[in-house]
């Protein structure tokens, strides 16, 4: 690998300096750019770390491509041009120290092409002033926090997934509830919620035993998870067999041709039931609300409350199904749910 250089500026002359020489030599990652983000110091950790050659470098302003493949300020690059602002749209994690002071820290993932993996890095950045206040450098410094944001992202992951399905749990599915709820009220637009059952699964276990269960259970919550496909949407196992989907901006028609498109996707995958009464295939049942919360609703629970009213017609009106709350619930409700025939205004909802 290349020795590392450096280019005497007017600004700051570092060719023979002794601090310089130290620094080519440290065990941490570090680089300084110059007033005009030129590179004059490019150490041998940090050629190390990122696979780029000091002579690829110095003298040039082209550091950012030793971290990512588009090009984009490095976080030397805000310090010297003073734009604290600017760091929430590059950095997930950061913090500004003060103008012409400590400078600016962040934390983020980098893709370092030279090394065809991504790293993510803890980074620190801070100026160098001459006696009279004139900015004459920008040092950066990088720590390898791969391992440790892996192992971080992996035991969040396990603290909200469910470990059978893989779908969040219900622990998470409730707080992005509320969360969803809230931004609703704010948004005044319509947020959605499915309650997704499946069919005599009790009568299945039974048959089939809890083995093919778990089967059946991961195959359901793959075509749920298919149906949450914009970024907000969340799909959670809500407990034992039965699923949620919470579907923001969304209004309870479209909320309905989702919820059919889910129970014909498992009605197509043909899992096999034969229990008496259950019919010969899988099947669910599924139950819609969709509502714009107001400042007396009551939280999320309204929403959680008429989507289950909604699976409970479904299932009392023969299963299989899809039923929307604010279509039927009010007139089973009337029937006082004891009627021995459904009438002619409940009917299954297909979208």
């Amino acid at each position: 690998m290349a020795k590392s250089r450096t280019l005497p500026t007017p600004a700051v002359d570092v060719a023979d300096s002794y601090a310089v020489r130290l620094m080519q030599h440290l065990v941490v990652p570090t680089f300084v750019i110059d007033p005009k983000r030129r590179v004059v110091i490019w150490n041998m950790a940090c050629e190390r770390l990122t696979g780029v050659a000091a002579s690829e470098v110095i003298g040039t302003g082209k550091h950012w491509q030793a971290f990512y493949e588009t090009r984009r300020p490095c976080l030397a690059d805000l310090v010297a041009l003073d734009r604290p602002e600017q760091l929430p749209e590059y950095y997930s994690e950061y913090a500004a120290r003060g103008h012409n002071g400590l400078g600016f820290s962040a934390e983020n993932w980098c893709v370092m092409p030279k090394l065809g993996s991504q790293l993510y890095l803890a980074i620190d950045a801070g100026p160098i002033h001459d006696e009279a206040g004139r900015l004459i450098a920008v040092v950066e410094t990088l720590r390898d926090l791969t391992d440790q944001k892996r192992a971080e992202m992996a035991l969040k992951e396990l603290a909200t997934k469910d470990g059978l399905t893989g779908l969040a749990n219900r622990r998470s599915f409730d707080q992005m509830l509320s969360d969803e709820w809230a931004r609703a009220q704010r948004t005044q637009k319509p947020l959605a919620l499915l309650f997704v059952d499946v069919d005599h699964f009790k009568l299945f276990n039974d048959r089939h035993g809890h083995q093919s269960g778990d089967e059946c259970l991961r195959a359901v919550a793959a075509v749920v998870s298919r149906h949450a496909v914009r970024p907000l949407d969340l799909a959670g196992r809500y407990g034992g067999e039965e699923f949620a989907l919470i579907l923001p901006d969304m209004d309870c028609d479209t909320a309905c041709n989702v919820a059919e498109a889910i129970r014909c996707a498992v009605t197509a995958l043909q899992i096999a039931h034969g229990a008496a009464g259950a019919g010969d295939h899988v099947t669910l049942s599924v139950g819609v609300a969709s509502h714009i919360p107001g400042g007396a609703d009551g939280g999320p629970d309204r929403l959680l409350g008429a989507a289950d009213e909604a699976l409970y017609v479904a299932k009392r009106l023969g299963r299989n199904r899809v039923m929307c709350a604010e279509r039927v619930l009010a007139e089973f409700a009337a029937l006082g749910r004891q009627a021995a025939t459904v009438p002619a205004s409940v009917r299954r909802k297909s979208a």
